[in-house]
């Protein structure tokens, strides 16, 4: 019993160690990043896990890292219409960060060194893919497939995978099988 009582006590003082540290940098308030950190605590309560992620939001609504988070138990959650405006914002993080039209439509190869996969130009393939991808997997294909062949047209050597994703729709999302059912999207990894 003393074994399970110190487990119980040194597990608490795991937690909180794990609670306070800091990956997101220092623009992230740190009780944003403590909320975030405690959704992975309670992951399985689905309550309690989105009122962290809502409180992360409340104290930090235009961080990414918040965003992010939320996007992420959304998604696992199969809620992805709650996802579209989290993945929304990184786009629009992304366009401000690389100074890039703000109709993405517009962006062309030459706003951007698209072939650096490092820092901002990468955040804005990973969210345009990450949205085309979103957007697929709730059957919305023709939005779905222009933000991918834009992710694809900036990334000619398709390192963010936006060619393959593409084919998916293509070979799944709007053919009918032989016999006449339409054939539903893999299960994705976003």
């Amino acid at each position: 019993m003393t074994t399970t009582t110190s487990t119980k006590a040194s597990d608490t003082m795991d937690d909180e160690k794990w609670l306070q540290r800091r990956y997101y940098g220092g623009d992230l308030p740190a009780e944003a990043e403590r909320a975030l950190h405690a959704v992975g605590l309670c992951w399985e309560d689905d309550e309690a896990a989105e009122a962290h992620i809502k409180h992360a939001l409340a104290l930090a609504p235009d961080h990414l890292a918040t965003h992010y988070g939320a996007y992420k138990f959304y998604y696992y959650r199969r809620r992805l219409n709650d996802c579209v405006p989290h993945v929304e914002a990184w786009v629009k993080e992304g366009i401000k960060r690389n100074n890039l039209p703000q109709d993405w439509r517009q962006v062309t190869p030459s706003h951007a060194n698209f072939n650096d996969f490092d820092g901002d130009p990468r955040l804005f393939l990973f969210a345009m893919r990450a949205l085309g991808w979103l957007f697929a997997k709730m059957r919305r294909f023709d939005e779905g497939r222009e933000l991918l062949n834009k992710v694809a047209e900036l990334d000619p050597r398709d390192h963010m995978g936006a060619r393959g994703l593409i084919a998916i729709i293509d070979s799944h999302g709007e053919e009918e099988d032989d016999q006449g059912t339409k054939e539903s999207l893999p299960a994705a990894r976003a």
